[in-house]
């Protein structure tokens, strides 16, 4: 089973749940596929070996063939290449490697090399664990993780962390998940992009439960959401001082407060009983 861990917004304790979720149960591989600020290791402390490069192709212009027509230019979505009288520019990072340039290109003057964008790290120990790790300053996390779900292990449960938000790089996440656990909180911003989450979830026909966390520091509106729109409700993890520190320093809840795995069980069984009504 794979369950991505998502959220419309950053800092509702999305790699929380993801953490914890995946230290309460056997068999399990974890993917950070947060992968302009990959967080999950900072609670589990795993010796990472780095895995491999990941690359897209981007286009180069063989001067003494191009006509400077501009059907490259003109094709171009991202406008990633600029067609002058005499030259063809290539804004490397804009380009998104789809290669049409290349197929479109009538005098046949353009080929493609690799760009690397980023890398992935993996550990193996108490869980298998991936993580991708995009570039500095690079804008194209899209590949990179839809690298790392071609490594999804199909003998284990999978968990993914996703990156927050609804843009890009959470559909190609979550595309496919067999369930989402959206994490959320009980505020009137959290409420927001919970709707937007809950939306893009039913766009890509994806079954949905919420955990709320910081429960009960808010409002009741967020669980009035669900209520009304029949979402489950699957934990609440309170506003809790000794929950607080222990995330402070990086120590996963479960760790110190047995009891929290059996809970964090019981919403992994909630998500198979889902799946065995399909």
């Amino acid at each position: 089973m794979i369950i991505a861990i998502a959220s419309g917004k950053g800092g509702t304790g999305k790699t929380t749940v993801a953490v914890n979720l995946t230290l309460s149960l056997d068999n399990v591989q974890l993917i950070d596929c947060d992968v302009e600020e990959p967080n999950s290791n900072l609670f589990l402390k795993l010796k990472l070996e780095r895995a491999e490069d990941v690359s897209i192709q981007i286009p180069v212009i063989d001067e003494e063939k191009c006509t400077h027509c501009g059907k490259c230019s003109e094709l171009c979505q991202y406008n990633a290449l600029a067609v002058l009288p005499d030259k063809v520019m290539v804004f490397k990072e804009l380009c998104h490697g789809c290669g049409l340039c290349q197929m479109a290109c009538p005098q046949g003057a353009i080929t493609e090399k690799d760009r690397t964008i980023g890398i992935i790290e993996k550990a193996e120990g108490e869980i298998e664990f991936l993580r991708g790790v995009l570039n500095i300053g690079e804008a194209m996390s899209t590949p990179l993780i839809k690298r790392l779900k071609e490594k999804m292990n199909r003998e284990k449960t999978v968990i993914l962390d996703v990156p927050p938000g609804t843009a890009c790089p959470v559909i190609e996440a979550i595309s496919g998940v067999d369930y989402c656990l959206l994490v959320t909180e009980p505020t009137p911003f959290g409420l927001y992009d919970l709707r937007l989450a809950v939306e893009l979830c039913k766009e890509l026909n994806v079954k949905f439960g919420v955990i709320i966390n910081r429960d009960g520091m808010g409002n009741q509106d967020t669980e009035n959401f669900c209520n009304e729109q029949r979402i489950p409700i699957l934990l609440r993890i309170p506003y809790d001082r000794k929950i607080a520190e222990l995330y402070s320093k990086g120590i996963p809840f479960v760790r110190e407060i047995p009891e929290w795995r059996e809970r964090f069980g019981d919403v992994f069984r909630k998500i198979e009983r889902v799946e065995t009504k399909k």
